[in-house]
């Protein structure tokens, strides 16, 4: 790093604070990787991954308070928001199923999207900006938070299907559980309950294999981030047909957004009505993550539309 990027973390709380959390992700990486090879949770991993969850949000809640508004004006700060959004999921689903591989497999893509909003962006795209006539609405918050949270929890989700692709692949793959993950068979007793020799029906529960949870938890996952997505097309409809008078203008930003609502509307149809599950529908969620790339980065950095932050252009 050069010096004068160093003296300007160490001058801005909000550089400063992003750059911790960079630290405490790339701390982090290789206790995850290392637990996979022990077969158990890291608890240093938690910790850090808390710890930089921490510095994330009070970095957000710094810059609302030194820019007046909503800190989403810029790429580095959706970047930053965006991260603080998955780590969060990350420790939320972790508490689910505490298993190495979930960190793992989420982990490099939080330390990715925190360094480039560290070192990959321009000066100018990491300074607080005031916000243009038709972004100064009660409306910022709602929307932009919302779409940031559905971003994070498709990504999470698609990287759990990642994960059922690559873990114990050599091994078939065979669904005990529901969509939503409740699964049980019915065994038959050879107890009795009267003299007439009448079987006990008892209910037992599955131990489900590590793809199986991987998979229950990339549906639920998913399911929740395309409920948000749809929560914030709705409002950015809303929102547009008040800033500009047109509720849908196919602004690039919106088309993409449209496409990944329909590729993740697609995933939960055929996993509902058609029954895919596994690794079948995991590759049709891994596709969903690229569709998300050049929805959030793709149109932003080409600066086209009104929704773009701009780099090249």
């Amino acid at each position: 790093m050069p010096f004068n990027q160093l003296i300007n973390y160490l001058g801005d709380p909000v550089l400063l604070f992003g750059f911790i959390s960079f630290l405490l992700l790339l701390s982090s990486l290789p206790f995850s990787f290392w637990s996979i090879s022990q077969k158990e949770s890291s608890t240093i991993v938690k910790v850090f991954v808390a710890i930089a969850n921490l510095f994330l949000a009070s970095q957000l809640i710094l810059r609302w308070w030194q820019s007046g508004h909503f800190p989403i004006s810029n790429l580095y700060e959706s970047l930053c928001f965006l991260t603080w959004a998955l780590t969060l999921a990350q420790l939320i689903i972790q508490r689910s199923w505490n298993s190495s591989i979930i960190p793992a497999f989420l982990i490099p893509v939080s330390l990715l999207t925190i360094s480039f909003a560290s070192f990959g962006l321009p000066d100018q795209l990491r300074i607080s900006s005031p916000l243009v006539p038709a972004l100064r609405s009660s409306w910022l918050v709602m929307h932009v938070t919302v779409i940031m949270c559905s971003y994070a929890a498709l990504i999470i989700g698609s990287l759990l299907s990642l994960a059922v692709l690559f873990v114990d692949k050599n091994q078939d793959l065979q669904i005990r559980s529901s969509s939503i993950g409740v699964g049980g068979f019915r065994a038959y007793s050879s107890d009795t309950l009267d003299d007439n020799k009448s079987n006990l029906i008892v209910i037992n529960p599955l131990t489900l294999s590590r793809p199986e949870i991987l998979d229950s938890l990339s549906y639920r996952t998913i399911t929740v981030g395309f409920l948000l997505l749809t929560i914030g097309l709705i409002s950015g409809a809303v929102w547009a047909n008040e800033a500009w008078g047109s509720w849908w203008s196919w602004d690039p930003k919106e088309t993409w957004a449209l496409i990944c609502w329909l590729v993740y509307a697609a995933y939960l149809h055929v996993r509902l009505v058609r029954n895919w599950q596994g690794r079948r529908s995991a590759s049709f969620a891994v596709a969903g993550l690229f569709v998300i790339l050049i929805c959030y980065i793709g149109v932003n950095l080409l600066g086209i539309g009104l929704h773009s932050y701009g780099w090249f252009f």
